[in-house]
């Protein structure tokens, strides 16, 4: 677990722009969940379903909305608790700068420009014509080819790759082995029916606070650029191909996946292993279902759900028919029966 620095819950509700009731000098330690938090750790609870087990828990501290009984702790209320342990949770934390330096096994090519106060890990490659902004940390095994630009306060984990001529902006989080940059899956076919590479030759952009997740790929673009757009939340094993452009604030969960040249609204979020087919266009605020195969463009403000996808009230009815199909075929099978009709065999 993070290290965390020990802040007094008074200082924390000053800076969530909370009150606090009860010790507001109580020294928060720790963060845990209520089933496993002890007297040092501050936990937080979302709303009255949960005052039971905020009653077994061993929290010293609590965040909590208004009007929820907290076993007399010192509490942060709070309408949005989640979110405001979140918050917490990053102050505590703190704001770590980099050690900066480069690491003696590093490779930095001559040409490149590495801000004073970036860090350079073990074994990272930094290719000619690379520029690493302030404070940014390049950690153990990272490769940057040639002419990759990133931003300041960026935190680039283990074993990420990033290809030529891609632009990242500031306070970007690349979790480890994200790919950023590889080529996008494109071919033609020859006279012989044998598929031929299309060369991708474009590049790919990554706007500011924008996070990647582990293993995930953003493909560099045939031609012009794929871009992912500020504040973009991309989660472990995602895939965004070429040329699309993914909005502001759009949230990609686990295996989804866009085909080249979707554009995807601000505001969207994508559920796991939701797709798209290529050359869409996701309006702002849509809502992808897990799983959803979405085959159309999709209007600002859609939810859809299912494979081909379809609005989500249709999709919540069609289950609910699937679910009495049984009985419905139980039904039938009674009524051919009295009216003297033979039932064709059970498929094999």
């Amino acid at each position: 677990m993070a290290r965390l620095r020990p802040t007094a819950l008074a200082a924390i509700a000053d800076a969530l722009g909370r009150k606090c009731e009860g010790d507001a000098g109580f020294v928060v330690r720790g963060v845990a969940p209520l089933e496993s938090a002890t007297p040092g750790d501050l936990a937080f609870v979302r709303s009255a379903r949960y005052a039971e087990a905020l009653a077994r828990s061993g929290a010293g501290a609590a965040i909590a909305p208004p009007g929820i009984d907290t076993g007399g702790r010192p509490t942060i209320r709070s309408p949005r608790p989640d979110l405001d342990f979140a918050r917490a949770v990053a102050r505590l934390l703190g704001d770590p700068a980099p050690v900066p330096g480069i690491h003696p096994t590093a490779v930095v090519a001559p040409e490149a420009s590495v801000d004073p106060s970036a860090w350079i890990g073990p074994c990272a490659v930094v290719g000619a014509g690379c520029a690493v902004g302030a404070r940014t940390a390049i950690h153990a095994g990272v490769v940057l080819y040639e002419r990759v630009r990133i931003g300041a306060d960026c935190v680039i984990h283990a074993s990420c790759v990033i290809r030529e001529d891609v632009s990242i902006g500031d306070r970007v989080l690349l979790h480890p082995g994200a790919a950023i940059g590889a080529d996008g899956f494109g071919y033609s076919f020859d006279e012989a029916g044998r598929p031929v590479k299309i060369p991708q030759i474009g590049r790919v952009v990554i706007e500011d606070d924008v996070e990647i997740g582990a293993n995930a790929t953003i493909d560099r673009a045939t031609l012009g650029e794929t871009r992912v757009r500020r504040n973009a939340k991309i989660d472990n094993l995602c895939i965004v191909s070429h040329n699309c452009d993914v909005g502001e604030d759009v949230v990609m969960v686990g295996q989804s996946a866009l085909a080249g040249s979707t554009t995807v609204g601000r505001g969207t979020i994508i559920m796991g292993q939701a797709a798209t087919a290529g050359h869409l266009s996701i309006g702002a605020g849509s809502f992808l279902g897990g799983r959803t195969a979405v085959t159309r463009d999709l209007a600002p403000g859609s939810r859809v759900w299912g494979a081909p996808a379809v609005d989500e009230h249709l999709w919540r009815r069609t289950v609910a028919a699937l679910n009495r199909l049984p009985e419905a075929l139980r039904r039938l099978r009674a009524v051919e029966r009295k009216v003297g009709i033979r039932p064709k065999p059970e498929p094999e």
